[in-house]
């Protein structure tokens, strides 16, 4: 079960990452995120 769990957090992770670094400085500011924050922002999608 756990490793499942972490899985399927690392697969959430990559593609969270993968989504916001295919979108604009724009996108992002609009978002609140900026683009050094993607990977805490990912970690904290895992969570």
């Amino acid at each position: 079960m756990n490793i499942a769990r972490s899985f399927n957090n690392w697969r959430k992770y990559r593609q969270t990452v993968t989504e916001l670094g295919r979108m604009s400085n724009r996108e992002l500011h609009d978002l609140g995120i900026d683009r050094s924050d993607i990977h805490r922002v990912a970690r904290d999608a895992t969570r």
